[in-house]
């Protein structure tokens, strides 16, 4: 069986099962105050070139919810694309850790802000004082929720409409290592150095067990992004098994070698899926597919074991694969066999 359903559905990669049957061996100290959580910052600072805070989460929600709530007011608004995940598919989960904070959400192609459109839409907001919400933060998704990905320069337009406006830009990098290994860049490049002043750098759904990390470019926010992950339930008592995912998935560029299977296996996906009548709603940057089928082939697709999902949103015969750190190459290569 091809399981295409989601990234999410993955196991933890080899080198993270390993460095936690290490770090299982013995006791350590509680919430943090361990020898591995306490190397995080300096490793995240080496890969991303500048001094960093890093805050261990259990969940991409928490990661984006509690950065959030460290960016704007319980009175201010979020500008997001209306496909944003933290629109879409986290509940209420941002009011309810801003304690009020409210979603405004646009639109742009294939779910990336425009930083032109940004600017018109600030402009178009209404201001009647206490009466209306005002914007306080950008919200960008990197690789997007529609598989594309966003260059360091967009980022970098986005973020100068952001400081003119006195907002903050915030990142959700639930596939941050997808879109990186395609762009080839530093991950320097699309983040501090582009404006963004908050990442939630996701590891989960590429290869580790369940740990994203909340990233912070101004170090200044490192307390209160604390005290707000103890007070939402999210500091873990043994904090290690967090760090020590989170260290094997960097060690040794873990995180760009699974991203780039992933993203490999989805171009391999999508080259089979187009010899056989299949087209893409839309070019791919990273390891989501979006694709216009026939019923004839998503019928012999699943009939062949294919697991995926309709996505209605894009149109009524358009499907979304997305291929992971462990897809096999070689079993889409079989499908192209069995597909005739």
């Amino acid at each position: 069986m091809m399981n295409f359903a989601s990234d999410n559905v993955s196991p933890f990669c080899p080198e993270v099962l390993e460095a936690l049957s290490r770090e299982a061996a013995s006791n350590a100290p509680a919430y943090g105050s361990d020898d591995v959580s306490q190397k995080l910052d300096a490793a995240f600072s080496e890969l991303f070139d500048t001094k960093v805070a890093v805050i261990p989460v259990a969940t991409g929600t928490a990661a984006n919810c509690i950065s959030l709530s460290a960016l704007v007011s319980p009175y201010g608004g979020v500008i997001c694309h209306h496909e944003a995940h933290i629109n879409e598919d986290e509940s209420t989960g941002v009011a309810f850790f801003t304690g009020g904070a409210k979603l405004l959400p646009m639109d742009g192609p294939t779910a990336k802000l425009e930083a032109d459109a940004l600017n018109a839409f600030v402009t178009s907001q209404v201001d009647r004082g206490v009466h209306s919400v005002a914007p306080e933060c950008v919200a960008i998704t990197q690789a997007t929720e529609l598989g594309t990905v966003y260059t360091p320069a967009e980022v970098n337009a986005i973020a100068s409409i952001c400081k003119s406006r006195d907002m903050r830009l915030f990142m959700d990098g639930a596939r941050f290592a997808n879109a990186v290994a395609h762009l080839g860049c530093s991950p320097a490049d699309i983040t501090w150095k582009a404006g963004v002043d908050a990442l939630s750098f996701g590891a989960t759904k590429n290869g580790a067990m369940a740990v994203d990390a909340i990233v912070l470019f101004d170090t200044s926010l490192k307390s209160r992004i604390e005290q707000a992950r103890k007070r939402s339930g999210h500091l873990h008592s043994k904090h290690r098994y967090l760090a020590t995912q989170l260290l094997a998935y960097v060690e040794n560029d873990v995180w760009l070698k699974n991203a780039g299977h992933a993203n490999q296996a989805a171009t391999a996906l999508g080259e089979v899926l187009c010899q056989h009548g299949a087209t893409l709603a839309h070019p791919s940057d990273g390891n989501e597919l979006f694709v216009k089928l026939t019923s004839d082939l998503a019928g012999q697709l699943r009939d062949a074991g294919v697991m995926f999902h309709a996505w209605p949103s894009l149109g009524a015969d358009i499907y979304r694969f997305v291929a992971a750190w462990n897809t096999d190459i070689g079993q889409i290569t079989q499908l192209n066999s069995t597909l005739g």
